[in-house]
């Protein structure tokens, strides 16, 4: 039994992780930089994420580059819950993982997305460049290729009880 699941685990890794369809969440600078990536110049396409998906539920990667506030927070949160499982996420930039430089001055930063759903590789540059995104993508693909259905179905687990929460946190500061 063991050696079915590894050999159909290695079949489907393989083929997600070569093929990881990006839906963009861009707000601000980040946002520049992860545009200059699908030039010719960096090739996004050797990766199989060439074509941004404007619907997420044709995206099983969501990019998040840029600043993410508190009214952007259910938005941000309904896409990611309407993509195709497995689902991951590329933070992109100091502002989208910490707050950046309005973590101490703005009330209206989400101070990290990760307080919102749950992230798989931080890039934490302002801006990051188009090479560090190219490399944050390839660590995903062979984090993807080693993973197995159950390892990914334990860390989706983890974060759920904790989204349910922001959830009805995010409901109360919109009036919901």
């Amino acid at each position: 039994m063991g050696i079915i699941v590894t050999s159909v685990d290695y079949i489907l890794n393989n083929a997600r992780a070569n093929s990881l369809w990006p839906l963009t969440f861009a707000t601000s600078c980040c946002g520049i930089e992860m545009m200059h990536t699908v030039a010719s110049d960096n090739d996004i396409a050797r990766f199989g994420s060439e074509v941004f998906r404007g619907s997420p539920r044709q995206a099983d990667l969501l990019i998040c580059a840029g600043t993410i506030t508190h009214k952007m927070a259910p938005v941000l949160l309904r896409l990611y819950e309407q993509m195709a499982e497995p689902k991951y996420v590329i933070a992109m930039g100091a502002c989208t993982c910490g707050g950046g430089m309005f973590q101490e001055t703005s009330y209206s930063v989400v101070k990290g997305i990760d307080k919102i759903i749950p992230v798989d590789i931080y890039l934490p540059m302002c801006p990051p460049k188009p090479e560090a995104l190219l490399d944050a993508i390839k660590k995903l693909q062979n984090r993807v290729k080693k993973e197995s259905i159950l390892t990914r179905k334990e860390f989706m687990d983890s974060h759920n009880s904790f989204l349910h929460e922001t959830c009805g946190i995010l409901t109360e500061i919109n009036g919901g």
